[in-house]
């Protein structure tokens, strides 16, 4: 068995720590436990078999593997506190979606070797386990090992940090583009009344995608549940972009689009719960 820590006890940290629980000691800090969604997190913790820790201190304490499940906002401002709590057996794996730049600035909080760069290549639901992982660093080699062993779908992508990242963020500028193209495009469809036309033209030329099955709902639905986090992940790719002296005009639209959406539902009092079972049509009026 490995002790684990979560830092980020949220939708992809709730999830892999839940089921790396089932075969390992695991324990989880959110920054929820400190404010009034506490009892709801103890809950979660509790169901999940992990325990809640009861500072960010005490969660770090005997972990052999620390992984950063946080808002991209938030990633390097976390390594900067984990990195002094932390000893010389400890390795922190950042997961979270942010620059490459942003991975080289937290990586120099730790020890040699500590930091690892961590990309998560698909949506950990419904995947979980098996959800793609590439790491990069100096231990990288041995990390993926280490993660394929404790049931992680982990592969080895380069000897340093922010090679990984590089791929995820831009693999972001379509996948994140193309959930705020589709939402741009259906809701004005809607509108003029030809969604069906427009489905059905975009599945002759796209048959494999799904557009006439559950694809747009799929895409819409990670705008409406996750736009704020998707959006803070988008600015980290324009940083990205920057920092290849790129151009990032669709991506700083994307950024704005996708927190467009849930500032929109959350003027009008409107929760994801409330949409499940999600149908982009139920959003198509919100602008």
């Amino acid at each position: 068995m490995t002790a684990i820590t979560f830092i980020g006890y949220g939708e992809a940290g709730g999830i892999l720590a839940d089921a790396l629980a089932k075969e390992n000691p695991v324990t989880v800090w959110d920054c929820k436990l400190n404010g009034p969604e506490r009892d709801a997190m103890i809950t979660k913790a509790h169901r999940g078999g992990v325990r809640a820790a009861i500072s960010l201190a005490d969660a770090l304490a005997g972990a052999e593997l620390v992984f950063s499940t946080v808002t991209a906002g938030s990633a390097l401002d976390v390594a900067s506190h984990a990195a002094p709590l932390m000893t010389d057996t400890q390795y922190f794996l950042d997961l979270n979606s942010v620059a490459p730049q942003t991975k080289r600035q937290a990586a120099e909080y730790f020890k040699p070797g500590a930091y690892v760069d961590v990309a998560v290549m698909a949506p950990v639901p419904p995947g979980a386990l098996r959800t793609p992982l590439l790491t990069g660093g100096r231990e990288a080699e041995a990390i993926a090992e280490l993660l394929t062993k404790l049931g992680c779908n982990a592969r080895y992508g380069g000897n340093y940090v922010g090679s990984v990242s590089a791929i995820k963020m831009c693999r972001s500028v379509m996948i994140k583009g193309l959930e705020a193209l589709t939402a741009e495009c259906l809701f004005a469809a809607h509108h003029y009344g030809v969604e069906e036309q427009v489905l059905a033209s975009l599945h002759a030329s796209f048959p494999s995608l799904g557009w006439k099955d559950t694809f747009p709902d799929y895409l819409i639905s990670r705008i409406a549940e996750h736009g704020i986090r998707r959006s803070e992940e988008m600015e980290e790719v324009v940083k990205t972009l920057s920092d290849a002296a790129g151009e990032s005009v669709m991506s700083q639209a994307t950024a704005i689009a996708q927190r467009h959406l849930p500032d929109r539902m959350a003027e009008l009092g409107m929760t994801y719960a409330q949409l499940e079972p999600f149908n982009w049509k139920a959003l198509a009026g919100v602008k």
